[in-house]
């Protein structure tokens, strides 16, 4: 499983660096998360430069894609030449945004009237994109998912686990990261986020 974590300057992140780590966690299965950007480097909104792993185009190409947030990401919505160059396929792959990554998303045409998610401060520039907001930390729909504020990275992460692996491999991923004394609770609450948006969910 090849994963584009859409990653572009003024990113957040706990969005892009949490979901990756987490999602390569699966690595002895093959799977690998990218940090995937428009330019050779990406600048988060607290300055952190990274180089980029994979160009934008490997979006096109990947088995599934996240899009995190980020201060610009208004910015990024607006740019109709950026949005060309995003090329998604929910019949194919898994998608998942993130906070304002839910707005692109949206001006990708990919929500539609579907119930998503979002964080507080984007809430009302999804809302005026024509999309249905929940209060709710994450949701799914087939093959298109979208969480709501940073720390729901995981359950983003977890969901394409569950989906592309298994349920017991999603939960061995959180279960790596949940704090020390929290872990059983940690991965409790988080199964019962995503569980209910994995059909017959395999548990081995």
């Amino acid at each position: 499983m090849q994963i584009a974590v859409l990653t572009f300057d003024g990113f957040n992140e706990l969005d892009s660096f949490v979901a990756a780590a987490i999602l390569n966690r699966m690595k002895p299965q093959g799977w690998a998360a990218h940090i995937t950007a428009p330019n050779e480097t990406v600048t988060s909104m607290n300055g952190v430069t990274v180089q980029r792993q994979r160009p934008l185009e490997f979006a096109a190409e990947a088995d599934a894609v996240l899009i995190g947030s980020g201060i610009r990401t208004r910015e990024i919505a607006a740019d109709a030449a950026m949005l060309a160059q995003i090329r998604l396929d929910p019949a194919r792959q898994m998608i998942g945004a993130q906070c304002s990554g839910t707005l692109l998303l949206a001006k990708l045409g990919l929500i539609g009237d579907l119930p998503a998610c979002t964080d507080l401060t984007t809430r009302p520039w999804v809302v005026e994109a024509g999309v249905r907001v929940i209060d709710s930390p994450f949701v799914a729909h087939g093959n298109i998912a979208t969480a709501g504020g940073c720390l729901s990275a995981p359950y983003l992460a977890g969901w394409m686990i569950a989906r592309g692996g298994s349920m017991t491999e999603a939960e061995a991923a959180l279960h790596y990261v949940a704090p020390v004394g929290e872990k059983a609770d940690y991965v409790a609450r988080a199964r019962a986020v995503i569980a209910p948006f994995v059909p017959d969910a395999v548990t081995a």
